[in-house]
């Protein structure tokens, strides 16, 4: 990393909700190597202990809270808290999701849909709406939600992903236009099949299908689509808002 990306989020604070493992965590190391300060928001208590030892030691300040984004009072005061411990919030990086199960639209079980749904839009919408009059009120923000392929394409056997990541893609698009003269950015990215643990909650066949979409033959890896996640968050990424940014190893249909 040069010197200039080294203190490219200097004294800048970044949430990642999902932040102890995959892509959120990744994104956090790679913030962290620029400077930024971080809070972790996380359902996995022992991933966010070691995440934040691991920060630590690095003498990186971090925030790390277990919480459940599907709660909509508990994530305000999760954003709440961040505000008082560093005095701002400058970006948001919302990639707190779940695949779901493998299975036709019409044998889908209705409470998977719904834990889905909760999880993969209401969850952004919470974070966003939590975070965004904190950035208002600071003058700046970047925001990233994390969508995928699948909520372009829309993936057989998997409705209720496909349905929840296409909104997430029109809720940020809507986002980015409220915010667009608050200097505050708001994109989403649309990973394709990304080696990471939400990859191995699906069914095997379902991912050689998947990633047999992929020209460039092979599924990629969490600090590549941090790299790309990592620009979209910072000062640079200034004439962008409500866009859709593919890290796809080629696989995109429009």
């Amino acid at each position: 990393m040069s010197a200039l990306e080294s203190q490219r989020f200097r004294n800048q604070v970044a949430i990642i909700s999902g932040g102890a493992r995959g892509l959120g965590l990744a994104t956090a190391k790679r913030l962290a190597a620029g400077g930024a300060r971080l809070a972790l928001w996380d359902l996995d208590e022992a991933a966010l202990a070691a995440a934040s030892a691991e920060f630590m030691l690095q003498g990186v300040k971090v925030l790390v809270r277990k919480l459940d984004v599907t709660d909509a009072d508990a994530v305000e005061a999760a954003a709440k808290e961040v505000a008082d411990a560093f005095g701002r919030i400058d970006i948001l990086v919302a990639s707190a999701g779940i695949t779901g199960p493998t299975a036709n639209a019409w044998e889908y079980p209705l409470n998977s849909w719904r834990a889905v749904m909760n999880i993969n839009l209401d969850g952004v919408f919470h974070c966003c709406k939590a975070v965004v009059p904190h950035m208002i009120a600071n003058g700046y923000g970047r925001i990233v939600n994390v969508s995928s392929i699948g909520g372009k394409e829309g993936n057989a056997k998997a409705s209720a992903y496909a349905a929840s990541k296409g909104a997430v893609i029109a809720f940020t698009k809507a986002l980015g236009k409220e915010l667009a003269k608050e200097n505050i950015r708001a994109n989403c990215i649309c990973p394709a099949s990304i080696e990471t643990e939400l990859l191995r909650q699906m069914d095997d066949a379902f991912v050689k299908e998947l990633q047999a979409k992929i020209p460039m033959g092979r599924p990629g890896q969490p600090e590549e689509v941090a790299a790309l996640m990592a620009w979209m968050c910072s000062e640079e990424c200034s004439y962008c808002t409500g866009a859709v940014f593919d890290c796809s190893g080629g696989r995109a249909t429009y």
